[in-house]
This record gives C-alpha cells, structure tokens and sequence, in this order.
C-alpha cells in the first residue's frame, strides 16, 4: 500500500479521442479504450488504500458533439451500466456507485439503469465510484443554491447551506487530469477549492498504475496550506 493515500481522488478523463487519433481509429472509439482503463484503475486505487474516485465521464456541453459519437458513448453507458449490475469481475469486489449531475438529461434507458446500481450497492464501502454524468461545476453550484432556495424562507444561503445541496459532499484531496491540457474544466469548481491538482501530460487510455503511484507520492511532497 503506498503511504499516506489520498481518501478521495478525482480524475479527468481526458485524451480517449486523441489516443484514438495517435493509433489511427475513428475519434470516437478511443472511448471504449478509455472505459476500458477504468476498470484497472478500481483495482489500482483498492491496491494503494484509495476510498473514494470522482470521474469527469460526461460533461453537460458533451452533449453538444456529434450526434453519432454521443450515440456510440450512450452506448458504452449502457454496456458499462448493465456490467455493474451484473456484478461482473472487479464489480462484485465491494463497489460502491454514485453517479451525479443532471441525470435528468440522460433518456430513460440510460437513467433508470444508474438509479438502480446506486439502489443495488449503496450498503458497499471497500470503495466508492462517483460518475460525474450530464455534469458541470458552476451548474452544480446553481443547482445547489436553487434546491437550497426552496428550502428556506427569509434567511441568507451561506456556504454551508450550498455545500449540504451539491450533487457530491465530499470533497477530493487531489484531483489528476492526464490528457497534457493545464486547465480545471468546470469540474468540481466548489469541492475543489483547496485540492492538489496534477496534470499528467499522458493521455488517459495511456495513464498506468506507475503514473498514479506517482501522483499520489508527489501530493504526498506537497505541504497543504488551505489558504493559511
């Protein structure tokens, strides 16, 4: 077990068109290589004491690509979903999964499969997978503050109350984006205000257990100020 691991790691999956492109495939089926890499990495992150993953999967402004390659992505949800619920492989090993966003995007034969694995393993806790699905960070924040809204009257919404609201409540010690772009991405804008962000300059189908051991000892260099 590597010492002094992260509890909660977050990860940008950034680079499966890319790594499509670098080994001459359509665009779009660099996805199904980069779906592929996770199931590695919940091994990984049970191996090096990890307990909680937060994935950037789907972002709201996905929505807007091509509609053959969002189709295609559906698609590999779905086979993704169903493997979940199957139990399959690395998936009965006490898996616990989340995901969270504007679910209500996504048609219903894609939504009513993420309910029920979140119904089916809720009571797990070897590890816990939050899917950021249909998912940006300023859209979280004013999802918070409306549902806080409805939930008060004549008093002042505080950080606290914006905090109990948002899709994910915990919050990620560092936060990995492979891919080589040096830039946050609308992902986790509140819970990520006093991360430890390392850019991979890898593309995520490329991303191994050696690179993510690496992270986890270069935020273990880090002296974490919090503003202090």
């Amino acid at each position: 077990m590597v010492s002094k691991a992260p509890r909660h790691i977050a990860i940008i999956l950034d680079g499966n068109r890319r790594y499509a492109g670098k080994i001459g495939v359509q665009p779009w089926k660099g996805h199904e290589f980069g779906l592929k890499k996770l199931e590695e990495l919940f091994k990984w992150c049970q191996d090096t004491g990890v307990r909680e993953l937060t994935l950037y999967a789907f972002s709201t402004e996905n929505f807007k690509r091509a509609k053959r390659e969002v189709n295609y992505l559906f698609s590999l949800f779905r086979h993704e979903v169903e493997k979940i619920k199957d139990g399959k492989g690395i998936f009965k090993n006490g898996i616990r999964f989340n995901f969270i966003g504007r679910l209500g995007m996504f048609p219903d034969s894609m939504r009513k499969p993420m309910l029920e694995v979140m119904q089916k393993t809720k009571k797990r806790n070897r590890l816990i997978v939050n899917f950021a699905m249909a998912y940006g960070g300023r859209q979280e924040i004013a999802d918070a503050v409306n549902k806080a809204a409805k939930k008060i009257k004549n008093k002042k919404i505080d950080e606290k109350m914006i905090a109990k609201n948002l899709y994910l409540k915990s919050e990620p010690e560092l936060v990995i984006r492979p891919g080589g772009e040096i830039r946050t991405s609308n992902f986790l804008t509140w819970q990520s205000v006093y991360s430890e962000w390392i850019f991979v300059p890898k593309l995520w189908p490329e991303f191994t257990k050696e690179d993510l051991v690496k992270c986890i000892a270069e935020y273990n260099k880090r002296e974490r100020r919090f503003g202090e």
